[in-house]
C-alpha cells in the first residue's frame, strides 16, 4: 500500500510540474513603472522606519526612558502596518514589492540613527527626523501617484496622517514652550 501511495504522489507531482496551462489575469488597473517605483520607495522607507524604531527602542537611555521606549513601539507598529498595506497594494496593482535588507539599505532615504546607546532627547530627534523623512517621501510622490491612481493616493493620506501625528507628538518631548519653531531639514 505504501508503494502505491508513493507512486500516486509522484504521478501527481509530475503532472503538476509538467503543467502547460498558464493563467492570464485581466486587471482593471495595472501600475506603471513610475507608480511601482514610487510605491517601492514608500515601502523601503517604511521598512527602514520600522527597523530604526526597534534599533532606537533597544538602545534608548536617560530621562523619560520608559515613555520614549514605549512610544517607539507605536512607531514600529504603525510602520509595520503601513509596510504591509503598501506591499499588498503593490501586489494588487501587479507591482512586485522588494523589502529585502539589501534593498532597504541601498534605497532608503531616511537618515540613519546611532548604533550605540542613545540619550532620550537624541532618540526623539532621531526618530522624528526619520518620521518626517518618511512623510516627505509620501508627500513627494503623492501628486504623481494621485494622477495615476487616486485609490493608492488615499493610502498615502492615511500614512501621512499617522506618521505626521507621531512626529508631532514625539517631537513635543524636546520642544520648549513658545520658543521652538519648525526647522527646515
Amino acid at each position: 500500500m505504501g508503494h502505491t501511495t508513493e507512486r500516486r504522489e509522484k504521478h501527481i507531482m509530475t503532472q503538476t510540474l509538467n503543467r502547460k496551462d498558464t493563467h492570464t489575469a485581466h486587471p482593471a488597473f495595472q501600475a506603471s513603472e513610475k507608480l511601482a517605483g514610487h510605491l517601492q520607495q514608500m515601502l523601503v522607507d517604511l521598512t527602514d522606519l520600522h527597523i530604526q524604531g526597534k534599533q532606537l527602542h533597544w538602545n534608548v537611555v536617560g530621562k523619560n526612558f520608559r515613555d520614549t521606549h514605549l512610544v517607539l513601539d507605536e512607531v514600529v507598529a504603525a510602520a509595520r502596518e503601513f509596510t504591509d498595506v503598501v506591499a499588498e497594494r503593490m501586489r494588487a496593482v501587479y507591482a512586485t514589492p522588494d523589502a529585502r535588507i539589501k534593498t532597504v539599505a541601498e534605497q532608503t532615504s531616511l537618515p540613519q540613527p546611532s548604533a550605540d546607546e542613545i540619550d532620550t532627547a537624541d532618540t526623539v530627534d532621531a526618530i522624528v527626523a526619520s518620521l518626517y523623512a518618511t512623510a516627505g517621501t509620501a508627500r513627494r510622490i503623492h501628486d504623481e501617484v494621485d494622477e495615476e491612481d487616486p485609490t493608492t493616493a488615499d493610502i498615502l493620506h492615511t500614512i501621512l496622517e499617522r506618521i505626521e501625528q507621531l512626529a508631532w507628538m514625539i517631537d513635543a518631548e524636546n520642544r520648549v514652550a513658545n520658543s521652538s519653531i519648525p526647522r527646515n531639514a
